[in-house]
């Protein structure tokens, strides 16, 4: 049985992992690379084997770095099963068309830029990339999707035997464990996904592992510790109240899903407190409103804390001075507001979407805030603007970065150092070595020296492309 790691190797985004077991190819997670345009087109458009040779794709969990490249896999030929949650089921349905649209809207929108700056005799040197996937293709992938319940075994293929366990990092995600025999061989492998924490809104607490030989462990937060989450609505409420009393408008990039919804129940909170003033909150997000929808109708992964609005008759994800945007001309006008709002837009790392239009039309205005929420990895506008960076280029057009930049770690849903190490602990009594994904060097570095001192397990970090016998 060999292990090969296509994605997330040294890097945040577009998990993919190879595993070979009696002549047969699966995938761990098939998810977008996002970061320097020219090279994300490269990597998300080429595969390394024609889609047609994989049998088979388990998916972690549905945010679109470990989702989002499953429709191409398909227009390349791949016709198997998909085996997740069916919550990521329901999560995907509504991503994966929307990414398509997205790629189309935004392809769309560059062409027409460029024709009318050719036409006044402007240079633009923008690459316009054709979208990596059509709605169609889209759409052709969710039927391949199985829905596996947690804590369900299933077996993808012959001597390959799975279990999923809840990975307490968005709704629906898991970890996996593979009991897996090749050539007379017998090992066991478990897969991370993507390890949340204790106490984050909304969902359960990470499930523990039974012992393994070989893991396969994201590494995000590898090198840090995060503060605790329950100070989260403190300093929430300290950038409404701050950036609000100057006038200003308060940007939040998000992810559609998970985040989004976080900091819907948050601010939820902090009304309901009377700690922050009643001014508006937009969702400006046409796939956030689907996805708030799916996360309306999977009450069973609340968390004891979401489930106390639903048994007090209350919706989570709803109040007075919130409303949800999908329409473009709903979320254009919101560019005319001229008092104080909290507008919360995808995508998280600002790489797409209607953020942009927001960040664009905000973030030379000294009195607004722009709130970072999530991971942004390296290259990416967000990672720039976290960076403080003097000037950004938003659709290719240079911007003087005059707003104030607020980073909102604590509800991060990766696992710091720390959590982590106590995560792997119920499956380091038989382990023979640890992969690293999902992080940067200094991260998974920071990690790996951390496991070798405490467990005295190999470790190790791959590259792209690298191979691993699983002896």
């Amino acid at each position: 049985m060999k292990l090969t790691f296509w994605g997330a190797a040294q890097t945040v985004t577009g998990s993919m992992h190879e595993l070979s077991i009696q002549g047969r190819r699966y995938l761990l997670d098939c998810g977008m690379f996002q970061g320097r345009r020219f090279e994300a087109r490269t990597r998300n458009a080429t595969f390394p084997w024609p889609g047609s040779s994989v049998d088979g794709v388990i998916l972690s969990h549905a945010h679109i770095d470990h989702s989002g490249n499953l429709p191409t896999l398909v227009k390349n030929g791949f016709d198997g099963s998909i085996y997740t949650t069916p919550a990521t089921i329901d999560l995907c349905t509504a991503m994966l068309p929307d990414s398509a649209h997205i790629q189309e809207k935004d392809a769309l929108f560059l062409a027409k830029r460029k024709s009318r700056r050719r036409a006044l005799g402007e240079d633009d040197p923008t690459e316009i990339a054709e979208p990596l996937y059509s709605i169609a293709d889209a759409e052709a992938t969710l039927p391949m999707m199985k829905g596996i319940q947690l804590g369900e075994e299933f077996q993808p293929g012959p001597g390959f035997n799975c279990r999923t366990y809840d990975a307490g990092h968005m709704l629906g995600s898991t970890a996996i464990y593979m009991d897996i025999e090749d050539h007379g061989k017998r090992r066991s492998l478990v897969f991370s996904g993507d390890v949340g924490r204790k106490n984050l809104p909304i969902i359960r607490d990470p499930q523990d592992l039974p012992p393994a030989d070989y893991l396969i462990m994201e590494s995000t937060y590898g090198d840090r510790l995060h503060q605790d989450s329950c100070c989260v609505e403190d300093k929430l409420a300290d950038v409404i109240n701050r950036t609000a009393n100057r006038g200003g408008r308060v940007i939040c990039p998000a992810f559609a899903v998970g985040r989004t919804q976080q900091l819907v129940l948050v601010l939820h909170q902090l009304m309901l407190a009377g700690r922050i003033p009643g001014i508006p909150v937009f969702v400006d997000s046409p796939l956030a409103v689907n996805v708030t929808k799916v996360f309306q109708s999977r009450s069973e992964h609340y968390d004891e804390e979401t489930n106390g609005f639903v048994w007090n008759g209350l919706d989570p994800f709803s109040f007075q001075q919130l409303r949800y945007i999908k329409e473009v001309s709903e979320s254009k006008a919101l560019n005319d507001l001229r008092s104080p709002c909290v507008i919360i837009s995808a995508s998280g790392m600002c790489e797409f979407g209607r953020i942009l239009h927001h960040l664009k039309n905000n973030v030379e205005n000294p009195r607004n805030t722009i709130l970072i929420t999530g991971f942004q990895a390296e290259h990416t506008l967000g990672r720039k603007i976290v960076d403080k960076r003097q000037e950004v280029a938003i659709f290719g057009e240079p911007m003087r970065l005059r707003a104030e930049v607020v980073k909102l770690n604590e509800l991060s849903g990766h696992a710091d150092q720390s959590e982590l190490l106590a995560w792997m602990k119920p499956i380091a009594p038989k382990l023979k070595k640890v992969f690293l994904v999902h992080g940067e060097p200094r991260q998974s570095q920071a990690l790996a020296q951390s496991i070798k001192s405490i467990y005295g397990i190999e470790t190790l970090i791959p590259h792209r492309s690298e191979s691993f016998q699983l002896d």
